[in-house]
């Protein structure tokens, strides 16, 4: 409870709203590092789960990826990336992407792989080819899954982007590694529950957007 008590004080200060250290700058970073992290890994994961579900090749690369991407340590990718490419932006997006991507690929995979054969096959008896029956029979009703896939990945990347902060950027990140090294508690608490109450926030907001897509979908 006291660190609820900690954080309410610590957004009571004006000081925490104002300048470049205030808290909008510091969520406007952290929601930019974030759609970026998951734009990338939708544009590389999307695709290649919409033609490996359709074609049923790759399965298994499907299956050892992301079991071998979620086993890989987000600061450890983080840290690999700075020894070889320098501190920037570019190794915090690069682990935010490694991240996202399993979630995304295997939702988009098993979107595909669950439409029933009759459906595929009606389809086809229909005169459709196969570049038509993935964009306008299995696309289509694989989108709940994906959206799934979209809303894990970007609540993992909100949780896991305060990591910018060790590397030297920005985000909401600041508020927990500069109270940790100076022992500002009510900053690090502070930090801590915006982060939560974005994620939450992320959550509700994929909710809906699903919601509204399946209605659409099915013509409600």
């Amino acid at each position: 409870m006291s660190i609820l008590i900690d954080a309410w004080h610590w957004f009571l200060q004006s000081a925490q709203w104002h300048g470049p250290d205030g808290i909008p700058v510091r969520l406007g970073e952290h929601i930019y590092y974030t759609l970026l992290s998951l734009l990338i890994a939708a544009a590389v994961a999307i695709p290649l789960g919409l033609l490996i579900g359709h074609t049923g090749r790759g399965s298994f690369f499907v299956v050892n990826l992301s079991n071998g991407a979620r086993a890989l340590p987000t600061a450890g990718v983080l840290v690999l990336v700075v020894t070889l490419t320098g501190i920037g932006l570019l190794p915090v997006l690069t682990a935010l992407v490694v991240l996202a991507i399993p979630s995304i690929l295997v939702n988009t995979y098993a979107g595909v792989r669950q439409v029933s054969p009759e459906t595929v096959d009606a389809a086809r008896g229909m005169g459709m080819r196969g570049g038509q029956v993935l964009w306008q029979v299995e696309a289509p009703l694989a989108v709940p899954l994906i959206m799934t896939g979209l809303r894990t990945a970007a609540i993992q990347i909100v949780s896991t982007a305060t990591v910018a902060a060790y590397v030297g950027l920005g985000g909401l990140g600041r508020f927990i590694f500069d109270g940790l090294a100076r022992r500002d508690h009510p900053a690090f608490a502070g930090g801590t529950v915006i982060v939560v109450g974005l994620a939450l926030g992320t959550e509700a907001a994929f909710v809906a957007v699903r919601k509204l897509i399946v209605k659409r979908t099915r013509g409600e």
